[in-house]
């Protein structure tokens, strides 16, 4: 599978943003839904955008999510309407992009594990510090960093044109896969994890990319 060589000019507007209604109301639904979309960033340097390839779901009362305590400053966006930014930092140095998935005041997200980078891979090469095409955005630290997201971006409205949103796929997503969640210590034996077959971007262990 080749990806999109970055196509110099590209404007925003190629890329209109899903709208809310467009996204279901379920959080396992929804993670399931962003296999194939378009994840896009808005850089002064140019777009740059990658096709969604894994996520994670954290569903209502899941004791893995950030929300499972109940609201804090912190965690506040993923109580947020579905389709919203939840942003924190991992490890005090992996940047974390999730989406609200639930309605008002109901805590539950989506992790945005992997991209199939397309648009803008030189600022993703520099971003990195790596010309490695392949591993530029596969897990959710590397993501992070290709697309210079931080936590000014937390709680940002990704149904809507801005520095980060969520658009349509531009073609059939393909086989999607299941399977239990990486990297967590609770709720382990949960099947929230999707991503997409035969994709060479999608992160994790072979063992795991097969069911």
């Amino acid at each position: 599978m080749t990806p999109a060589s970055h196509k110099k000019g590209r404007h925003k507007d190629d890329r209109p943003p899903l709208t809310r209604a467009q996204l279901p109301t379920d959080t396992a639904s929804l993670a399931r839904y962003l296999i194939g979309k378009i994840l896009v960033r808005d850089l002064p340097e140019g777009i740059v955008s990658g096709r969604i390839v894994e996520t994670e779901a954290y569903i209502i009362g899941d004791a893995a999510g950030h929300a499972y305590r109940g609201m804090t400053p912190r965690n506040r966006s993923l109580f947020l309407e579905r389709g919203h930014a939840y942003v924190y930092l991992a490890y005090g140095i992996s940047t974390m992009l999730n989406v609200s998935s639930e309605k008002p005041g109901t805590g539950a997200g989506i992790l945005i594990r992997a991209l199939e980078p397309l648009d803008g891979i030189a600022i993703m090469q520099q971003n990195r510090g790596t010309p490695r095409l392949r591993d530029l955005a596969r897990g959710p630290g590397r993501l992070g960093a290709a697309l210079r997201i931080d936590r000014r971006l937390d709680g940002l409205d990704l149904c809507r044109k801005g520095p980060l949103w969520l658009a349509r796929g531009d073609r059939k997503s393909g086989d999607i896969g299941q399977s239990i969640r990486i990297g967590i210590s609770k709720d382990t034996d949960r099947p929230l994890r999707f991503y997409l077959h035969d994709n060479p971007f999608v992160s994790g262990p072979r063992s795991l990319n097969l069911r």
